[in-house]
């Protein structure tokens, strides 16, 4: 443990275990707003991994204590305050939240899909490079069908520093391999395809990266029904 083990018993308790929408926002909210030298204990069913760069973004340390198969228990104890690189608190835009999704089938299914998606995101040392992974990712969303999740790894590509010149070359790449037809009923209406323009203009514009990041994530982030990944009871009663 920590030199500050001896403070664990005075954290706040966040039990998300019963959740089933997106808990991220939250927890990064809370962290946010306690002083350094203050902690948090989340308690959550499978091991948050997602959740552990997030907050030492902001400024926390870390420990984690597996209770049960299907209880964790992680202390977070603030060092310092940090700023986060990216809206929201977050250390990347749009984290693998759909693992929740899992939890609600099954916790040890939850904590199998959770440590599947850090074997493969969260190497340290990887052969493939983020960009290429997140770009190779987006296509490979794109060649299923899968414009959710295509839309979430563009808008993570592009936040690390993808350019709009490999982006165009993608797009282009897109109309060649998928089809004039499927480019034009599928990819044009598509948020994809909405996300990619709305880089497109604001960078005619010269609007500074970071301030494009931000307007993505806040147009097709979490809260865009097209994007996330939980039901959206709204655009259900709307229908």
């Amino acid at each position: 443990m920590k030199d500050w083990k001896n403070l664990i018993n005075t954290f706040e308790i966040k039990d998300v275990r019963k959740l089933k929408g997106n808990f991220l926002p939250s927890i990064i909210n809370k962290a946010k707003s306690l002083d350094v030298g203050k902690g948090l204990c989340v308690i959550q069913s499978f091991e948050p991994i997602p959740l552990y760069s997030a907050l030492v973004e902001l400024g926390y340390e870390y420990q984690t204590d597996k209770v049960s198969e299907t209880e964790y228990r992680v202390y977070f104890y603030r060092t310092s305050k940090a700023e986060p690189n990216y809206p929201g608190g977050m250390d990347m835009p749009l984290k693998p939240t759909a693992i929740v999704n899992f939890n609600i089938i099954d916790p040890k299914l939850a904590d199998n899909v959770v440590n599947f998606w850090n074997y493969i995101w969260g190497q340290e040392n990887p052969a493939i490079d983020m960009k290429t992974r997140l770009l190779l990712s987006l296509a490979n969303g794109v060649g299923a069908g899968r414009m959710r999740q295509a839309t979430r790894e563009l808008i993570k590509a592009y936040s690390i520093g993808v350019t709009i010149a490999e982006l165009d070359e993608l797009f282009a790449m897109f109309a060649w391999n998928q089809g004039i037809g499927y480019f034009a009923s599928e990819i044009g209406p598509s948020t994809l395809f909405a996300a990619y323009k709305y880089i497109k203009t604001q960078e005619d514009k010269n609007t500074e990266h970071s301030e494009i990041v931000k307007g993505l994530t806040e147009k097709f982030g979490e809260k865009n029904p097209n994007v996330s990944t939980f039901y959206n009871n709204q655009k259900n009663k709307k229908s």
